[in-house]
């Protein structure tokens, strides 16, 4: 394992952007298609390649804090209703890893009406030029109907547009955008499902060293994506983390692998996002079929982690969390021989933070039936008995690291929740 990776800008946005996009399945492809948008619109502008870059970033992740199910189905209409606190917590987010920085301001205005911009510079903001090329690029792309001809809807799509200038969008930018529409290539790629290809082979971004404190900060972007849906996972990820780090120390991993074992932890459950989060508030038990829906996670996990060249040595660490040394597990059925030491580690460091936590169907477990539990499953070939063992040997050091962790993600976890707060007061 390398210790610094170089890794493309743009192939570690486009990965997020598609975990993002798990979210809600009539956002598919929709991060991409406002990032095209965007980038054809500073074309016609005559933007620098490095404005171009940054709105492509941008339109790639621009909902990325879009958590409420309420506003995620009313950003899907053409005049949104709801205040917008999906861009305050996007910027949140992405403002703490620094690559992304250039890119959390645009993200944070991304809904400023162009008649509305005075309320922001009155607070001591400044709405950035590119955050009104991303609003009326993500509005473009929500009057686009996936199951109609689109150079048939061309026309209707430019009057809604037209409609607005000077009100919702920047004139300037209206004008651009008429102009954009004459051709009618534009149409035919915005609607092509070979948008990275496209954007790929236009967009000249730069690769990037990133350090392991870089990778470390860029795991944890993505562990609160999944885990701030819910005050029960807030700091789920963060936990497993903590714990496959220091089980990795005891079983001899080198320092620089122990780092890599902390990011699978903060990675593995990425798939969850497939996940609605009522199944997993639900306080009933689970039908066969819900069951089957939470099966799915680890390979959605696998899916977007192979995507991310910068994680492909613990791809198989974070995917197969849920797999079994008797090759029971799910959903590889991987079996003892072909179960890599870090997947196991993983394995029993999510297993013990589940059990420290409260469920919505159960309160956390004692230390006592911890360490019962955690013996019985590898005493069944569930758990690597092993890595068990050590964790017991360990528990009261292990256990610290776990809640130091958890506690910090808490603090983060209950900052975004203030946002919320505010936002629907």
């Amino acid at each position: 394992m390398a210790k610094e990776s170089r890794i493309s800008l743009f192939d570690l946005t486009t990965g997020l952007s598609e975990t993002v996009d798990l979210v809600n399945p009539a956002w598919v492809n929709h991060h991409m298609q406002v990032a095209y948008i965007a980038f054809s619109l500073s074309e016609e502008l005559g933007l620098s390649m490095e404005e171009k870059s940054d709105l492509v970033l941008a339109g790639a992740l621009h909902d990325i804090g879009c958590y409420c199910r309420a506003e995620k189905m009313d950003l899907l209409k053409f005049e949104s209703e709801l205040p917008h606190e999906h861009e305050e917590l996007g910027y949140l987010f992405l403002n703490e890893f620094k690559p992304f920085s250039s890119i959390a301001n645009l993200i944070r205005f991304h809904h400023v009406r162009w008649d509305e911009k005075n309320k922001i510079q009155k607070s001591g903001k400044k709405v950035p030029y590119g955050s009104y090329i991303l609003h009326i690029a993500d509005r473009v792309s929500i009057l686009i109907n996936k199951q109609e001809e689109i150079l048939g809807q061309v026309d209707s799509i430019c009057e809604k547009i037209t409609a607005q200038s000077g009100k919702m969008f920047m004139p300037e930018l209206v004008d651009a955008f008429v102009k954009l529409a004459e051709k009618e290539y534009f149409w035919l790629e915005a609607t092509s499902s070979l948008l990275y290809v496209i954007l790929s082979g236009r967009v000249k971004m730069p690769s990037i060293s990133l350090d392991m404190e870089h990778l470390v900060s860029f795991s944890k972007v993505f562990s609160r994506i999944v885990d701030f849906r819910s005050a029960f996972f807030a700091t789920h990820s963060a936990g497993v983390a903590a714990t496959a780090e220091k089980l990795a120390q005891f079983a001899g991993f080198s320092k620089q692998e122990c780092q890599w074992m902390k990011i699978a932890g903060y990675v593995h459950d990425i798939g969850m996002l497939v996940v609605p989060i009522e199944l997993l508030e639900k306080e009933e038990p689970l039908t066969e079929e819900e069951f089957g829906i939470i099966h799915k996670h680890p390979f959605y996990t696998h899916l977007i982690l192979k995507s991310i060249a910068a994680f492909k040595d613990i791809v198989s660490w974070a995917s197969y969390h849920h797999e079994t040394l008797s090759g029971t597990g799910y959903p590889f059925h991987v079996k003892e021989d072909n179960l890599p030491l870090g997947a196991r580690i993983l394995a029993v460091a999510n297993v013990f933070t589940s059990l420290t936590e409260i469920r919505p169907y159960r309160n956390k477990f004692s230390d006592e039936t911890i360490h019962e539990e955690l013996k019985k499953l590898g005493e069944e070939s569930k758990l690597d008995p092993n890595i068990v063992s050590a964790l017991l040997l360990h528990f009261n050091e292990i256990n610290s690291a776990r809640i130091a962790a958890q506690d910090e993600a808490k603090e983060k976890y209950l900052k975004t929740e203030c946002i919320l707060l505010h936002f629907e007061q």
